[in-house]
Order: C-alpha cells, then sequence, then structure tokens
C-alpha cells in the first residue's frame, strides 16, 4: 500500500476539516483528539526490521491522523526488559506493545497460537487463517482474559534453524544441548533431549560466547547477521521446523483502545496490516544478500536430518495431544489451525510447491 494512498483513505486530515465548513469543524476536532501513547518493543534498536516496524507502523499512524495521534516507540530495556511488554500494557505502564506472543507462553500455551508453533502454517497460510478463517477474532477472545486487544503487524516468514557451535548430525548430538529457543518449540526439543533457554535477543551473542548456551535460533539470514553469531557458533542449520513463520502483533490495553474515536481504531488496524506487509517484504529482500554474506564470513551452511526432522514431527505431535487435553483455550485454536493446515498444505502442493520446486532446480542448475 503506497503512503499517499494511504493517508488519503484513512486520514482526518486538514483537507476534510476545510470542506466541511465552520460549522461542521467542533464535530472533526471532537472526532479526531490529540494523543499521545507509548509502545514498548521485544526487540533492540539494531533489528530495523522487527524493531523497525514498530516505527513504520507509529510513522503511518501520525500521517493519517495529520500528526494528531503521536506513538513514542521505545526499545527493549528503555522501559521494560523484551520479554515484559504484555505486563506492561496490561498494568498501564504503556498503552500498546510490540512483541511476538509465544514469548508469553509460561502465562498459557495458547499465545504461542498467535506467533507460530513447530510444524504450523506458513506465513501466506497464517494471514489467511487470520484474516478469512477468523482466527484473529479467536484470538482477541483470548487476549481478552489479558485485558488486550491484539493486531497482528509483521510477519519474519519462514526461519532458520539456528546457530550451533558444533555440528549436529544425529538425534544423540542434540542430547544434553542448551539451547536458546522460544515458545512450544522448547517443549518439543526437550523430548529430543535438549535443555531449551529463553533468552531475550540482545542477550543471545554472550550467552553463546561463554558457552552459557550451545546453540540459538533467532530469525534469519539479516537480522542474524546483524547480531553476529557467526562469530561464536558456525553451524548454521535448516530448516527452522519450530517457525514456518513468525506472526508479530500489536498488544493494545483494551481500555485505552474502546476509549479512541471508530476512525483511529480503524487507522490502527490498518497501519498494522500495511506493517505487516512491509515487514514480510523487507525479509524477503533483505535474507538472500545476507545469506551470501554469512557464508562468506564462515557460516556453514547444513540442513537436519532427516531423521531429526522427523523426530520433532512426532514430539511436536504428542506436545500438542498434551495441550488439547488439558487447555481448552489451546485447543480451540489449534484445532481451526490444523484444519487449515490441511487444506492450505493440500493446495500448496498443487500449485506453489511445484512451481517453487521447478524454479529451485533451474537454480541449482545455474540457469537463473
Amino acid at each position: 500500500m503506497q503512503r499517499r494512498k494511504f493517508i488519503r483513505t484513512a486520514g482526518i486530515g486538514t483537507a476534510v476539516a476545510a470542506a466541511s465548513g465552520a460549522v461542521a469543524a467542533p464535530a472533526i476536532a471532537q472526532s479526531a483528539p490529540e494523543l499521545n501513547w507509548r509502545m514498548t518493543s521485544s526487540f533492540p534498536k539494531s533489528l530495523d526490521t522487527l524493531y523497525g516496524g514498530a516505527e513504520h507502523f507509529a510513522k503511518l499512524v501520525a500521517e493519517a491522523t495529520d500528526n494528531k495521534f503521536q506513538i513514542r516507540t521505545f526499545a527493549a530495556g528503555e522501559i521494560v526488559p523484551g520479554l515484559q511488554v504484555l505486563d506492561a500494557v496490561q498494568n498501564g505502564t504503556v498503552e500498546m506493545g510490540q512483541t511476538a506472543c509465544y514469548y508469553f507462553f509460561g502465562k498459557d500455551p495458547t499465545f504461542a497460537l498467535a506467533t507460530t508453533v513447530p510444524f504450523g502454517l506458513n506465513t501466506r497460510q497464517m494471514n489467511a487463517w487470520l484474516t478469512q478463517a477468523g482466527g484473529e477474532q479467536m484470538l482477541n477472545d483470548f487476549f481478552k482474559g489479558y485485558n488486550v486487544v491484539g493486531m497482528v503487524a509483521g510477519n519474519t516468514t519462514a526461519q532458520m534453524g539456528g546457530w550451533f557451535r558444533k555440528e549436529i548430525k544425529t538425534l544423540d548430538d542434540l542430547k544434553g544441548l542448551k539451547m536458546r529457543i522460544a515458545g512450544l518449540a522448547g517443549d518439543v526439543m526437550t523430548k529430543l533431549g535438549v535443555v531449551p533457554q529463553q533468552i531475550a535477543g540482545g542477550d543471545i551473542y554472550p550467552a553463546l560466547e561463554k558457552g552459557t548456551v550451545d546453540a540459538a535460533e533467532w530469525v534469519g539470514p539479516y537480522d542474524d547477521q546483524k547480531l553476529g553469531f557467526v562469530k561464536v557458533a558456525p553451524y548454521y542449520y535448516y530448516p527452522g521446523w519450530w517457525e514456518g513463520n513468525a506472526a508479530l502483533h500489536m498488544l493494545i490495553s483494551v481500555d485505552k483502545f474502546n476509549a479512541l474515536p471508530k476512525a483511529y481504531q480503524g487507522i490502527l488496524r490498518m497501519a498494522a496490516a500495511e506493517t505487516n506487509n512491509w515487514t514480510a517484504a523487507k525479509y524477503d529482500a533483505d535474507n538472500p544478500k545476507a545469506l551470501r554474506s554469512l557464508i562468506a564470513n564462515g557460516a556453514k551452511l547444513q540442513p537436519f536430518s532427516q531423521q531429526i526432522l522427523e523426530a520433532s514431527f512426532n514430539a511436536a505431535n504428542e506436545v500438542y495431544a498434551d495441550l488439547t487435553a488439558k487447555n481448552a483455550n489451546f485447543k480451540k485454536i489449534w484445532d481451526s489451525q490444523t484444519a487449515f493446515r490441511k487444506d492450505g498444505v493440500l493446495w500448496f502442493r498443487v500449485a506453489e510447491n511445484t512451481y517453487d520446486n521447478f524454479m529451485a532446480r533451474q537454480s541449482a542448475a545455474n540457469k537463473l
């Protein structure tokens, strides 16, 4: 979406006021109040696509409201640590936060389904489920219990399998491995003998460098390069089976959101949707060059073995069976996602995958 079109469509600008005449001006002024909000992010400023998404969102909102609705963005640690975004919104420290909801897996595993789960939906399937299959409403029904409204506002797309200090050839190589990994993937990895650690992005490098962890997953080449993991853990694995997509959310205080004029609520939704597209597109544009650079600087690119992938898939299904038996919120949303996944994967097998695989063979033959 072009910014000018966005402003024309969503904005509450001076042209509207002028065309309405003096009589309408008080009503317009009342419906477009001047607001100053704060948004805390789970991400450091160095990550210009993750944290950059927060800045992009805030800029769109300001432009669409003729600068009447200002949102100041704060990186992880400037107001609260990166993993405390939900708490900060709930207790009124800030009006809203930018985060990946699976960070709050410890509060309720259902949060993971708002971001991604092992062997779940890919990026396009996630967006389709959210917007066309009732996913956003189901998530917000769940979020109500935490007094927040959620809007998807970014996606990292499919992620990499992480950085390892040693080569991983078999399942035995995973046993006892300490790995930074978030959300439900940690429970799956536990079944494979891994000891999961949840560490905020800015703290991963020193943990790898000191040997506090033996491996770490983050996002993909563009962000991983910025954090310098190749210097301390050269084995770079793929695919990130635990994150076939990773949706990011804006979490907003229910009370603050409900108090907004309807026009401002709509602008927040449209800014979130545009930021969702912007983030995924930026990763698709930046990851290829970053991967080449990482390999040139010593990254040893390796695929996970079929043995590891199949064992991980089976372990994930065991985790889901346990969670759906115990957690009604999780079961409701997971059942919806798996039904959508079944049809989505079948469709991709027919069209998307056959095209992509053909083009991959042309790439391997140096014909592109």
